[in-house]
């Protein structure tokens, strides 16, 4: 099957974005150490959730002034954020949505449910969400807010990272 990862943009988008190269690296595979049901869930998002009047919104203004930069940083979401300090920061997507629920980037609720049930052992404390668009940033997302995200997720001691992408 032909997967055409260009569908869905703009058209005169498309263009640039084919001539990108993107560096691809094989796929790393790690098995949970334990069974589902007693595993520790994180969840990441890429649509620029924040915490209002308590975080930073993702850099905007930066990306206005330069669309090929895209904010590197990231947010530590709290797994009881309330929907009325729920902030969304990204350029590239509609936040209409993501400001009335949350669970539609960040399925916190669904998780909650799913740990209720025990069909996962538990919710992390501490979810995770980035702006989705990286491009010319792209060396820092990867070289440092990916490992401290990952540090973080071990000294937690999460068994997987769900990701919700925007």
């Amino acid at each position: 099957m032909t997967v055409d990862s260009f569908k869905y943009l703009p058209h005169s988008f498309r263009a640039g974005f084919e001539q990108v190269e993107f560096q691809h690296d094989e796929p790393v595979w790690s098995p949970l150490e334990h069974a589902i049901e007693d595993s520790t869930i994180a969840l990441l998002t890429s649509a620029g959730i924040y915490v209002k009047g308590e975080q930073q919104p993702f850099d905007l203004d930066t990306e206005r002034a330069n669309p090929t930069w895209g904010d590197p940083t990231y947010r530590v979401i709290p797994r009881d954020l309330e929907q009325d300090h729920v902030g969304v920061a990204h350029l590239h997507i509609n936040t209409r949505d993501i400001e009335r629920d949350i669970n539609v980037a960040l399925p916190l609720r669904a998780f909650a449910e799913l740990e209720a049930e025990g069909r996962i052992g538990r919710l992390a404390e501490d979810h995770y969400s980035f702006m989705g668009y990286q491009d010319s940033r792209l060396a820092d997302w990867r070289t440092t807010q990916i490992p401290e995200v990952a540090n973080r997720l071990k000294q937690s001691g999460v068994s997987a990272l769900v990701l919700a992408p925007a």
